[in-house]
């Protein structure tokens, strides 16, 4: 490491002309830059200057390796300069995971700007309700629900999301009407979980708790799954307000109970670390913040 320093040093003093010219511009005495030059053609064996009392000339092999250094300087230059863009513009991959039911317009809306603003921006996208591991597959944040666990990541509360029960009408149709908690555990149940039986809480008027063992009659992984189940018109389950707008705008979908309600979901924004984020992850937080806070 040292001998780069010195390979840059001896390219300042050439470029500038003097030992004198090279001090000024690095903030060092000139004896300072005789004594690391002079280090330098000990260490290679090479005498790379003439010194007169006038000005220094280049040897032969002094000029050769004077090229070499020139290199080494412009590739630190062009690296220094890259960091800076990475750090200060939103430029390069943008790697994001997220559950898949973020995969309609959820994200599409917060970041498809962010992307027309920045044409050095490109974005890949990995869609899974279960947590990956961000470091391995070098995801640069995720949106994470619910409780996150203790660990080495970074999680950024976005906001708290309403959880509805919904069903189809044709399910409600077929069931008939439902009054009260207590007769939820006879429906057909589709749930986001490989296992059929889940606990739920209800807080009703007043602040009355209902809690309801359900089985569920369609278990799976994939929350865009079971929102079609549900909206086949196969029984209830449980959905998050801002990904099902537009089926309840349409009435595609129907709330059941709204009086009665779910706790809420928390939303999360998680990255690998906090400190020397890059440009492209703080815009793409910032849209995502803006987006998905606006509703």
């Amino acid at each position: 490491m040292e001998q780069l320093k010195r390979m840059a040093l001896f390219a300042t003093v050439v470029d500038k002309g003097s030992m004198v010219g090279a001090a000024e511009a690095l903030g060092m005495s000139p004896s300072a830059v005789s004594q690391q030059i002079g280090k330098l053609e000990q260490v290679t064996q090479v005498s790379l200057l003439h010194r007169t009392t006038r000005k220094l000339t280049l040897t032969e092999a002094g000029a050769s390796f004077y090229q070499s250094c020139k290199q080494i300087v412009e590739l630190a230059e062009q690296a220094e300069q890259r960091l800076a863009e990475l750090r200060d513009a939103p430029v390069g991959e943008l790697r994001i995971a997220a559950p898949v039911g973020f995969s309609g317009p959820l994200l599409t809306d917060a970041l498809a700007p962010l992307l027309r603003a920045h044409p050095g921006l490109s974005l890949r996208l990995f869609f899974h309700d279960e947590p990956i591991d961000l470091i391995e597959q070098r995801i640069d944040l995720a949106i994470r629900v619910g409780a996150q666990e203790d660990s080495s990541l970074v999680a950024r509360p976005l906001g708290d999301w309403p959880m509805l029960l919904c069903v189809a009408p044709a399910y409600l149709a077929r069931c008939g009407t439902v009054q009260g908690p207590a007769q939820l555990s006879s429906l057909d149940w589709l749930s986001l979980s490989h296992d059929r039986a889940q606990q739920l809480t209800l807080l009703g008027p007043g602040g009355v708790q209902q809690r309801l063992r359900i089985e569920s009659r369609v278990a799976c992984n994939s929350i865009l799954s079971v929102r079609q189940f549900t909206l086949a018109g196969m029984g209830v389950s449980v959905q998050p307000e801002p990904e099902i707008r537009a089926e309840l705008a349409s009435g595609a979908l129907l709330v059941l109970l709204p009086e009665w309600q779910l706790a809420p979901v928390g939303i999360h924004i998680v990255t690998p670390r906090r400190d020397a984020q890059p440009a492209k992850v703080r815009y793409a937080i910032a849209a995502l913040r803006r987006s998905l806070l606006a509703g």
